[in-house]
């Protein structure tokens, strides 16, 4: 198993998106890229732990390429924002990827392989994890347990509708 920890705005909408492809083993929502120690879905609101909402995504790279998981994250999201991601502002939703030292080349050709995609130059932080903090339980799969929540239906589900049209190969059965 391999993981990558990404932020690409709310950690909601890449929670529920990445636990579709297929070699997806696990998910788990919550906060990198900050100083603060342990850091709260309160605390990283305050635009002062440097924190971000992420995602670790644990996978089975036989069953689907970092290049794969890469690829999908800036298509999903708009890597060219600073700090906001549609309606959520703040830069607890900026464009993140926080690598290993042995992912970090395959990064770096991912990102200069998905400029050309954008007209905008793309803004993606790129930087070694440090330390990743998962969310609060309620936070987990919210999603899956939350799909008439307003923020679910207006905001998750057509990101999942891209994402499905888009990439249907990748489709857990």
């Amino acid at each position: 198993m391999e993981s990558i920890v990404l932020g690409g705005g709310c950690f909601w909408c890449l929670d529920a998106l990445y636990r579709q492809i297929k070699g997806v083993e696990k998910v788990t929502s919550g906060y990198a890229g900050g100083s603060e120690p342990n850091p709260t879905y309160e605390s990283i609101h305050g635009n002062v732990s440097g924190h971000a909402e992420v995602v670790e995504i644990t996978f089975d790279p036989i069953q689907v390429a970092l290049e794969t998981i890469l690829d999908v994250f800036w298509a999903v999201h708009d890597p060219t924002t600073i700090n906001r991601q549609g309606n959520d502002v703040g830069q607890q939703y900026r464009s993140i990827v926080l690598y290993t030292p042995e992912q970090e080349l395959e990064v770096k050709k991912a990102f200069d392989r998905a400029q050309i995609n954008w007209d905008n130059k793309m803004v993606t932080e790129l930087k070694p994890l440090d330390k990743f903090y998962p969310a609060e339980d309620y936070h987990q799969d919210y999603f899956a347990k939350n799909p008439e929540q307003g923020y679910c239906q207006v905001i998750i589900n057509p990101k999942l509708a891209k994402f499905r049209k888009n990439f249907p190969k990748l489709l857990k059965s």
